[in-house]
């Protein structure tokens, strides 16, 4: 048998015939006479032109269906493809369902495996109709936050169709006199139930992630504003990628390979596979063994250059009953009610339900990443939150991660005393649908930051050219899980140290891990810190004392730098208002990148809690993990999170204290009354 110089391949499409072509290609060795011959929605024709076309054809293609049924074009339904394909003679024909649905399940996942947790959580639009059931099945995998234009998949209706056949009878009988009307006119049909939907789905697409649609279904349904969104389709020519650009697209994922200049469908790339086989069947086998050594791979086309944007959710609470007094409409009654109504209304607010207080938007790193959240809060103040059992709050906390996950959320945080109730993430990361982070080791690292620039901006300490401070430091608790951790980073910047622990044998052991890791450092131990204290110009404080006496602050050399990272604090108000002359530092918090838009939280322009912005350092590179949870603070966690917030340009804002931030007033007239009071010693 001589074998052909080349095959013939016809693809006949629904859709408009001014995209014909005609081409010759190379395509497994082979060579092909690609046809294009388009129907202009006319069903007669396209059985015409399979007809014509089967004494040449070596296989054909059928496509554009659903497409001409969205432009208006068609003047059949979606069945209209199998009378097309039986009017072949004697030649395969395809719809290239088969491929189509293997490139759109290897697609989904191939993005899942270059950018792990991609559709975690996504909110998805699916337009058209069980066209896209492939891509949708393995969506599924990974969200389930999947809304339908179609109301009929919306509601799950084919498949309740299904189960019930007497039902799915009546419905037919019901819709037949639509179904007779021409294409072009039912296309028209504007029914009431129609347009709410639509304005549902622009609505849903408007707050997607992902939408998944062919060229021709995302203009049929009108959808301009596009920014940010990853589009699932197929076919995507270089002048439709303009397009797509126009409506501010970020990713568009193209399900169908193009080996060719031209572009083509999945349906034509099934009918050349079949031509190369005999029996005029493709087994599964041959599916795969084609597409393998075709090189065939899905298309990741970005209209703007490489963009990724990750989704964060974070959970506050309010801190005192002076929230209520700023959050309307509480404020308005807060203001003009008796202190006992203020004290219902606190209590009260800790059974309410969780709700979203602000969308986070506009943080961009220097790499180009991007990422979106939601503040979501609780109502529980600190002392209603300690008043109830762990589980209480758990409870909260799960609800408010069902919220996240609707949201689109790939990771949670949680701030302020929901990270310390109980066992501090524990139980809520194992519960919760999407990882959880408490932000500890940011936390951490954020204070002993704060800590350092705290005794900078005091002037107070020489501080060398590598930043390493002239003058002694000790950490209280330093056996602790946060206190060794808080060991270990003075110790980059400190080479006199003092550790303090009651637990010996451990403190021994820390000593020699530190001394080893940094030769030039003096480490000294003790099981009480009272000996050491007039000595010290920096004190961590990273106890579990829980409202016990750590340290005698009146002790403290004046212009020492205090840094309580316990939580609850190691000390009171009460203690930090009797030494105006010690600077008291609980926290850092960092100036996150680009120009973020957040209700406010306490705190300047774009400048987020520690806890917080570990949470949206992870999102910013794509780690959608459990990464800190409960007591334990891993010190290579610590250093890692520190590093990648300033890939991420995240950098120290302000300092605080218990009352605050601290402004350069404050920290000038700490300083101003810490030289006083030395000079005062000096001369006594």
């Amino acid at each position: 048998m001589t074998r052909r110089k080349s095959l013939l391949v016809v693809n006949v499409a629904l859709t408009s015939s001014e995209h014909d072509y005609d081409q010759r290609v190379r395509f497994l060795d082979r060579t092909f006479r690609l046809v294009r011959v388009g129907a202009d929605g006319n069903v007669r024709r396209a059985e015409r032109l399979v007809r014509e076309w089967s004494a040449q054809a070596d296989a054909i293609a059928v496509s554009g269906v659903r497409d001409a049924r969205v432009r208006g074009m068609l003047d059949g339904d979606n069945q209209s493809v199998e009378r097309i394909k039986q009017a072949a003679v004697d030649v395969p024909v395809t719809d290239g369902h088969r491929l189509r649905d293997v490139l759109a399940e290897w697609a989904v996942r191939h993005v899942q495996v270059e950018m792990p947790g991609y559709f975690d959580n996504a909110r998805a639009v699916v337009l058209g109709d069980a066209n896209h059931d492939s891509a949708v099945r393995i969506l599924r995998d990974f969200t389930d936050n999947i809304t339908f234009a179609d109301p009929l998949l919306r509601m799950d209706l084919p498949a309740r169709l299904a189960e019930n056949p007497l039902l799915g009878a009546a419905v037919d009988t019901a819709l037949l006199p639509l179904r007779l009307l021409p294409g072009i006119v039912r296309s028209r049909v504007n029914l009431p139930g129609l347009r709410i939907g639509q304005a549902m789905t622009k609505r849903a697409a408007r707050d997607s992630d992902v939408v998944v649609a062919t060229y021709h279904e995302l203009v049929g349904f009108g959808l301009e504003e596009l920014a940010g969104k990853t589009l699932i389709s197929s076919a995507v020519s270089d002048e439709r990628l303009g397009d797509l650009a126009a409506r501010g697209v970020d990713m568009v994922l193209d399900i169908v390979p193009q080996p060719f200049r031209q572009t083509v469908v999945a349906a034509a790339l099934e009918a050349m596979m079949l031509a190369l086989v005999d029996s005029g069947e493709l087994t599964n086998d041959d599916l795969l063994d084609m597409i393998d050594a075709a090189g065939l791979e899905p298309r990741l086309l970005y209209p703007h250059g490489f963009k990724r944007k990750s989704r964060f959710a974070f959970v506050i609470h309010p801190l005192s009953q002076e929230f209520f007094r700023k959050v309307e409409p509480l404020a308005t009654i807060m203001d003009h009610s008796p202190d006992v109504l203020v004290d219902a209304a606190e209590k009260a607010m800790a059974y309410a339900p969780p709700f979203t207080y602000s969308h986070i938007t506009g943080i961009v790193s220097p790499t180009g990443a991007e990422a979106e959240g939601w503040l979501i809060t609780v109502g529980g103040t600190p002392k209603e939150l300690m008043a109830h059992s762990p589980e209480f709050t758990y409870a909260k906390l799960l609800d408010a991660a069902e919220i996240a996950r609707k949201l689109g959320a790939q990771v949670m945080g949680l701030g302020a005393f929901t990270k310390v109730v109980g066992d501090a993430g524990v139980t809520v990361a194992k519960k919760a649908p999407l990882p959880i982070t408490t932000g500890n080791s940011y936390s951490a690292s954020g204070a002993l930051w704060a800590a350092h620039e705290a005794v900078n901006q005091l002037g107070l300490l020489e501080v060398d050219d590598k930043g390493r401070i002239k003058g002694k430091a000790m950490v209280v608790g330093a056996t602790g899980a946060i206190g060794s951790v808080c060991a270990r980073l003075l110790a980059l910047s400190s080479d006199d140290l003092v550790l303090v622990s009651p637990e010996t044998a451990k403190l021994l052991a820390l000593k020699h891990d530190i001394e080893q890791q940094h030769p030039r450092a003096t480490v000294h131990v003790a099981a009480t810190p009272d000996d050491h204290l007039g000595d010290m110009d920096v004190i961590v404080t990273a106890t579990s004392g829980a409202g016990k006496r750590v340290l005698d602050i009146m002790a403290v050399k004046p212009g020492c730098v205090i840094t309580d990272v316990a939580r609850p604090l190691d000390l009171s108000k009460e203690d930090v208002a009797k030494r105006p002359d010690v600077l008291v530092v609980e926290s850092g918090e960092i100036q996150l990148p680009g120009e973020v838009k957040m209700r406010d939280i306490g705190l300047p322009h774009g400048v987020a809690y520690a806890c917080l912005a570990e949470t949206v350092v992870l999102a910013l590179e794509g780690r959608y993990e459990t990464f800190t949870v409960g007591r334990n603070i891993e010190w290579e966690k610590v250093k890692e999170i520190y590093r990648l917030g300033l890939k991420h340009g995240m950098r120290l804002a302000t300092i605080s204290g218990v009352n605050g931030v601290f402004t350069s007033d404050d920290i000038a007239r700490i300083r101003e009354l810490a030289l006083e009071a030395r000079s005062a010693a000096a001369v006594s």
